[in-house]
């Protein structure tokens, strides 16, 4: 089975899975005990918090290790909501945020909190007019993601950054997507908090952390001592060692980026030129570069996806999290995009380990799957 499906998770790397075997067979104590074992552990987890920091463009001190990037999400939003001054209390979301973040929006909501989205254009890029007059003095925390996880549609993050600085709102950006495929440094930006997540740049599910700003205050969603007293609970260390190996390894990333928005441009020429009327959505718009967000026709996405798995090769229909239901993507829907092609929407998400060969195969498989798909719905607009 050829893995098109990068964007909902990516494979563990050999080295991380050797590094996490190696903390769990002869790190395994509490790097909160005082003992020595305890002790070595602590030196441990040190030494991965330096190793993501450098990778990272942070200190050390910024660096919240968390069990993904939804636990951070929530302690960046929730945390510095619970700190804001008083006279602030209204949150702002872009309108494509994750399914999962949008369901905090909706929880602060019902909760009383002031909420407003900020609105995208049909490209999916940012209406960034709206935020201008939606970003306030009365706002307390602005989350927006650094590039869509459907469409790959990068967002204006600098210059939100600076309508937060200019009416004393903090920014909380989920790079869930971003950091592992695009160069990156925390200061570059301007945001006071940064999401991630290990399992998207080739470490394990389960681990992730929040870069926040020195000197920013937030109060914790999981009390305790841990974490510089910002997160509670024991660390998880072998997963925050694989979370660091995996970014070690990195490497190139511009020439990485590179490599793969070539191989989705082929790949997007070759669907175009084999396949009946197909849209590919934020296609003329800067983007992740191995992502693309398209429809055939008007096959749905469940058909296309059951035809591409009998050909070999995996991909999804959106986010996984939000992939099961028949319910249309809320970003296209946010897009302007009419729900009976959104319900067409399906994701071919390319990574560090697809290969040439692998593009390769999809294109040359193109022809078997025209003629496997419905040939009424091949022939609708």
């Amino acid at each position: 089975m050829i893995y098109l499906d990068h964007h909902a998770t990516t494979p563990p790397s050999q080295a991380v899975i050797d590094a996490m075997a190696a903390v769990m067979a002869g790190s395994w104590a509490n790097a909160s005990s005082k003992h020595g074992p305890g002790q070595a552990a602590g030196r441990v987890l040190a030494g991965a918090r330096s190793v993501v920091a450098q990778a990272l463009g942070c200190k050390p001190a910024e660096v919240i290790f968390t069990s993904g990037a939804t636990e951070a999400n929530h302690l960046a939003v929730r945390g510095l909501l619970a700190a804001a001054p008083e006279g602030r209390r209204r949150v702002v979301f872009s309108a494509v945020e994750h399914a999962g973040h949008l369901k905090l929006a909706r929880e602060l909501m019902d909760a009383g909190v002031p909420v407003d989205f900020l609105p995208v254009q049909r490209d999916g890029t940012l209406d960034i007019d709206a935020a201008t007059r939606l970003i306030g003095a009365d706002v307390a925390v602005v989350s927006l993601m650094a590039a869509n996880n459907e469409t790959g549609a990068v967002m204006p993050v600098a210059e939100v950054a600076a309508l937060a600085a200019a009416t004393g709102a903090r920014l909380h950006v989920d790079a869930t997507q971003w950091i592992g495929k695009r160069p990156f440094t925390f200061a570059e930006w301007g945001a006071d908090a940064v999401s991630f997540s290990a399992h998207k740049f080739n470490g394990p599910k389960g681990v992730g952390g929040l870069l926040l700003r020195q000197g920013v205050v937030i109060r914790p969603t999981m009390p305790g001592s841990q974490e510089r007293g910002r997160r509670g609970g024991t660390e998880n260390l072998p997963a925050i060692v694989g979370l660091a190996t995996a970014l070690e390894a990195l490497g190139d990333l511009n020439a990485e980026t590179a490599r793969q928005a070539a191989l989705r441009d082929r790949l997007e020429a070759a669907l175009v030129a084999e396949l009946p009327r197909v849209q590919i959505w934020s296609r003329g718009v800067p983007r992740l570069p191995g992502v693309s967000l398209l429809r055939v026709g008007r096959w749905e996405a469940d058909v296309l996806l059951g035809r591409l798995e009998r050909l070999g090769f995996a991909a999804s229909s959106g986010a996984a999290c939000s992939s099961s239901g028949s319910a249309p993507s809320h970003v296209l829907t946010a897009m302007g995009v009419p729900e009976d092609e959104a319900l067409c929407a399906v994701r071919l998400s390319l990574g560090r380990t697809t290969t040439d060969a692998d593009v390769d195969a999809l294109i040359a498989a193109l022809p078997t799957l025209r003629s496997l798909l419905p040939a009424a719905e091949a022939v609708a607009a």
